[in-house]
């Protein structure tokens, strides 16, 4: 047990601060941060381009609705469906922040708030795409790769932001590991782990500001879908990696027994995506 002595102790509050029934969690300032940085990342954009900034108000409402009802119904289908499908009382709970109990529907007082716990990145991500669709189909009026080419540059940074906060929750951890770096999380375990949360938030970290030298530096944006594409391949092929040393997070993986987990399962389809939009992209203006 001698590589628990050198790994890094971790057990952070994951409240700032709470004042009677409000409470600050770190998971939300670092969602908030994610959507405030990139909403002023998408504004240059669309000056440099010379888009009307009013579509950004608009962009906003939709992406943020589309990240946080796409990730909830994502972790609720792909990883829990074992609960959500089971009765009626647990479908409901998909869409509403509260848990009902045994009394339910008899004792309509049987509940607990809960919040909104498990987000799935894989359904925020196909919700996203839907909903830069209606996006593009009710305000700019152009191809909805254009748009799709330009958020996902921000949502990269956005995911670092993310697993900052699965980190301070002490969430999606990592495999044992004797590493140097190793965490324990002590809110879950005495077991040395990689920090798996760190390696997904550099390696998006890594990706936004290799798209942001795309964007800036090379032709890429006036090839529509190469960027979105890009953004496909580069993330969900590190996500891929990553889960290696993930500890797993359930879903149906145990059901079909091929050696990978849901998480990357869910990958692959994102990554050959990312790929086609790559190679088929064209030059216009």
């Amino acid at each position: 047990m001698q590589y628990i002595l050198t790994a890094i102790q971790w057990n952070p509050s994951p409240e700032i601060f709470s004042i009677g029934p409000v409470t600050l969690r770190w998971y939300s300032m670092m969602f908030l941060a994610g959507f405030m940085i990139g909403f002023q990342i998408m504004k240059r954009f669309f000056i440099h381009e010379k888009q009307p900034i009013e579509w950004l108000d608009s962009l906003l409402i939709y992406l943020m609705i589309g990240t946080i009802v796409g990730a909830r119904l994502g972790h609720c289908i792909f990883y829990d469906w074992d609960y959500y499908g089971s009765s009626l009382p647990h479908f409901i709970e998909m869409f509403i922040p509260v848990r009902f109990g045994d009394g339910w529907p008899g004792d309509f007082m049987d509940f607990k708030f809960i919040g909104f716990r498990g987000l799935a990145s894989h359904g925020g991500a196909i919700a996203i795409i839907i909903m830069m669709w209606l996006f593009s189909r009710n305000i700019t009026k152009k191809p909805m790769l254009w748009i799709l080419d330009r958020v996902v540059i921000p949502v990269a940074l956005t995911g670092m932001f993310i697993r900052l906060g699965n980190l301070m929750n002490s969430e999606i951890i990592g495999r044992a590991s004797d590493a140097p770096w190793a965490f324990i999380f002590e809110k879950v375990d005495d077991v040395a782990r990689h920090p798996a949360q760190l390696y997904e938030s550099m390696s998006y970290l890594a990706i936004f500001v290799f798209m942001m030298w795309q964007y800036w530096k090379t032709n890429a944006k006036d090839k529509l879908g190469f960027l979105f594409g890009t953004f496909l391949a580069l993330l969900w092929t590190a996500r891929f990696i990553i889960e290696f040393f993930k500890k797993s997070q359930g879903g149906f993986e145990e059901s079909l027994n091929v050696g990978l987990s849901t998480g990357q399962l869910l990958s692959i389809p994102f990554i050959l995506a990312g790929i086609f939009f790559m190679v088929t992209a064209k030059e216009t203006k």
